[in-house]
């Protein structure tokens, strides 16, 4: 690391914890003034991260809506992806018995049910709506779990974001090269009867599994359906959504995985995971906080852009 980097990275970490604290202290009305802000300056200046949101969001709607249209729910987008980060910095003061309540999420007999039969439970879930609220829920409705966050760098912005969920009840497990250990513990608490959430929708290794999604191809982790083949733990897809000022979900019943080869089976389970996160997303698209390469043909197009072909 070079001194450049070593200064950009500590200024980065200290951007996030005078976040964490002046965004905490401001009045809420200011708060979500300020990240909408952000969000339509971001529209503005068309970034690669909101040119990318474009496409992928030209994909969930189709060819037929107009460019206009489509401009407006890339900026609601951008809304609601700020909005998770204004949530972010203001959840460790916010009561968590009234975020709590203000979440509200269907299916919670059918999470229950495989709860209650002591195999283990794997909830899966697109980056959409505020998976920390919906993980502070879970934690109050008397469900402790674990689950892997991507290493962030610096390694003291990772610590603050790990400090951050394991404050709101979560078990963390850092995912690193080590990703069979990571694996294994993962299985433990399955075979304990625990609970596992894991974000499914967008592959950082190279052994993701191809899969139809809106129309063309793209490539999500094998980790979720691999684990529930495995362990015999049921495999729950989740969808996430804001509601005006609260929020909301839905738990899917759970995926039923075919008999046969271990490869077999964790392609079909993350194509079940795939079409049930097309159906969250179809009605909440601009709640799908997806701002990076998912579909194969733009995973193609950014390789040839960095070898420079």
């Amino acid at each position: 690391m070079t001194a450049l980097d070593d200064v950009r990275d500590r200024a980065v970490d200290l951007g996030f914890a005078a976040g964490w604290r002046l965004v905490r202290a401001m009045p809420e009305s200011a708060a979500r003034g300020l990240f909408r802000t952000a969000a339509d300056v971001g529209l503005r200046r068309d970034g690669r991260g909101a040119r990318q949101l474009r496409r992928n969001l030209r994909r969930v709607v189709g060819p037929l809506m107009p460019e206009v249209e489509l401009t407006d729910l890339v900026r609601a987008g951008l809304r609601s992806y700020a909005r998770y980060w204004q949530e972010a910095f203001r959840l460790p003061s916010m009561d968590k018995k009234d975020v709590a309540a203000r979440f509200d999420l269907d299916g919670i007999d059918v999470m229950d049910k495989s709860i209650a039969a002591g195999q283990g439970v794997v909830l899966v879930l697109p980056h959409m709506g505020n998976w920390d609220v919906a993980g502070l829920w879970l934690i109050e409705h008397g469900v402790p779990f674990t689950t892997v966050v991507e290493r962030l760098k610096p390694d003291s912005l990772f610590r603050r974001f790990v400090a951050y969920r394991e404050a709101i009840g979560m078990e963390i497990l850092p995912l690193t090269g080590g990703a069979g250990l990571t694996s294994t513990v993962l299985a433990e608490r399955l075979a304990a009867g625990g609970c596992v959430c894991l974000v499914g929708d967008r592959d950082l290794s190279s052994r993701g599994v191809d899969v139809e999604f809106f129309g063309e191809t793209a490539r999500m982790p094998a980790g979720p359906a691999m684990l529930a083949a495995r362990t015999g733990a049921a495999l729950h897809p989740v969808g996430l959504w804001n509601d005006g000022p609260d929020w909301a979900g839905r738990v899917g019943g759970a995926v039923t995985l075919p008999e046969g080869s271990l490869t077999a089976s964790v392609r079909a389970g993350t194509q079940r995971i795939a079409d049930e996160f097309a159906v969250s997303i179809a009605a909440h698209p601009a709640d799908w906080h997806m701002l990076q390469r998912l579909w194969v043909s733009d995973l193609r197009a950014g390789t040839d852009e960095a070898a420079g072909r």
